[in-house]
């Protein structure tokens, strides 16, 4: 595959941006991205990351092991070694377990930059981005008395250095870089933060060796760079969630002016944003545990009645709603005023409802489904306090009502938590229903949490979202397995980028890095690229 682009994976967590990208492809079934390198810190993520590694060495189809290690819901993993050797091995040595900035890791990060020049020479490219709080400090070389130096946190800035090096080292054709956007209003000594890692991430001694490219705007060849350009808000680019980072993509100067016309990668905005209703609406019906303190019992019938006692308590408050308002609000907690009414019975998701709903894009469904898969793996409720119960029920029931989440005000007070400054306004969104007609709230790691700012949109159900339901709205495909415990596979999916947005921003940088990449008596036509759903 000598037209293949590799791909080097910085701070991969679970392999998010990196899966996107390697499910490029021609439409004769070949990689147009192939993962040479990808490195995460963290113990369980990396685990997550190997063993999706592992599983892209099959191509399109899966094996029945893995198939099968699902369908049982997760459990007895088999031996991935003894199975697959020889694969295995080649996704342990393209995964690796180190942290950037560490004694040793640079070394062996040199060695491995060095092994993919020679096997790719110019075809490949960069990815990632430092965690966030890599930007409480910008700008590599800055020491005591220069701009920004803070010694108490040059830790987290030797992870921004990392990356600068590495992309330093390895000259890729380009580099893609995904962080929070409020790496956009910070400044250190006036500077703001945002000019100081673009000044680094174009490098070159006088002329700039990257020209930074906004994917939803306009680029600027002349070096005056506009923030805001370079945000992307997934909701209008086919994402079920309104999740806003800024991504940079840099493209090697060089390359972009060697004669051929082009076009810089552009980001399509959709027509029709995807709702949260687009992909859990058909997810099997599950209810929350019980959780308190001293134990209580998690028991099916005690948690109907809590339910039914919580609808009876809240419809004996008066409502600031009115008119077809109220009349809905009212017809939803009353629809589990009594435990024979309340359909969720099981805490883990059975077998059957594999199915999206009709209005799900047919692309993003073709992503998400596995059609092999009988059951949604760690599709696994955590356990509530019973006090909670009655607030999701309310926020749900409310949000179902007015199609918007419930501010602290508007909860009765006999739902009101035990917090002093519950009516300062400080705790307003304290409670975040994700409406079933509109994209979610950005899915971030603090969902590990308690899980109050991710309720879900059916009043019936009286929980927060499953690992499996957060997934989704992350856009991580049906047959994605998350290891560790449910915190650590929440924060997993919390810290991630979303998979199709990722497959998107490769497809639109495909055919600018095919034109300067190929030469031009063997260029082939860039609309060879689709998508191979594995």
């Amino acid at each position: 595959m000598e037209d293949v682009i590799g791909i080097v994976d910085l701070f991969s967590g679970p392999g998010g941006l990196g899966e996107g990208f390697s499910r490029l492809r021609h439409t004769d079934g070949r990689p147009v991205f192939q993962i040479d390198l990808s490195v995460e810190k963290d113990v369980i993520a990396h685990q997550t990351l190997r063993l999706r590694s592992f599983l892209r060495k099959f191509g399109e189809v899966l094996p029945d092991e893995y198939l099968s290690f699902l369908n049982r819901g997760g459990v007895d993993e088999p031996n991935w070694e003894v199975l697959y050797p020889e694969k295995w091995h080649a996704a342990v040595h393209e995964t690796l377990n180190l942290t950037l900035g560490a004694d040793g890791t640079a070394a062996i990060i040199a060695e491995r930059i060095s092994e993919i020049r020679r096997l790719r020479g110019d075809r490949v490219i960069l990815i990632g981005g430092p965690p966030c709080q890599a930007y409480s400090l910008a700008g590599r070389g800055r020491k005591p008395g220069n701009l920004g130096y803070v010694p108490h946190v040059e830790n987290r800035h030797r992870l921004y250095e990392e990356y600068i090096d590495v992309l330093r080292q390895l000259r890729p054709a380009a580099f893609v870089m995904e962080n929070v956007k409020g790496m956009l209003s910070s400044s250190i000594e006036k500077r703001k933060v945002f000019d100081l890692v673009t000044q680094d991430l174009k490098g070159g001694n006088g002329e700039p060796e990257y020209v930074l490219c906004p994917l939803t705007g306009e680029p600027s060849l002349d070096g005056e760079e506009m923030p805001r350009s370079f945000i992307v808000e997934a909701e209008r680019h086919g994402i079920p969630q309104a999740r806003h980072r800024v991504i940079i993509v840099g493209m090697r100067r060089d390359l972009l002016l060697s004669g051929k016309s082009l076009e810089l990668p552009k980001l399509p905005v959709e027509a029709k944003q995807v709702t949260v209703r687009d992909v859990l609406e058909r997810m099997p019906i599950v209810r929350s545990g019980i959780s308190a303190r001293g134990g209580n019992r998690d028991d099916c019938n005690d948690w109907k009645v809590t339910v039914a006692a919580s609808s009876a308590r809240i419809l004996r408050e008066e409502s600031p709603l009115s008119g077809g308002s109220r009349a809905r609000f009212v017809s939803a907690v009353k629809s589990v005023s009594a435990p024979a009414q309340i359909k969720a019975s099981n805490r883990v998701g059975g077998r059957g409802r594999m199915a999206l709903p009709p209005q799900c894009p047919d692309e993003l469904a073709q992503w998400l489904l596995e059609p092999r898969l009988k059951r949604l793996v760690q599709h696994e409720t955590r356990g509530h306090m019973k006090e909670d119960l009655g607030r999701y029920l309310f926020a749900a029931s409310w949000t179902l009502a007015t199609g918007i989440s419930p501010k602290a005000a508007d909860f009765p007070a006999v739902l009101a938590p035990e917090h002093k400054n519950w009516t300062s306004g400080k705790f307003n969104d304290r409670f975040r229903v994700q409406a079933w007609d509109r994209p979610s709230s950005t899915v971030v790691c603090h969902i590990s949490k308690d899980g109050h700012y991710f309720i879900h949109p059916d009043p019936a159900q009286c929980r927060s979202l499953t690992v499996r339901e957060a997934a989704r709205l992350q856009t991580f495909p049906d047959n994605y397995f998350f290891k560790g415990n449910r915190t650590e596979q929440y924060i997993q999916v919390g810290n991630a980028v979303p998979p199709f947005l990722a497959w998107k921003i490769a497809r639109a940088m495909a055919p600018t890095l095919h034109r300067v990449l190929t030469p031009s008596h063997t260029e082939r036509h860039c609309n060879t690229l689709t998508v191979a759903m594995s």
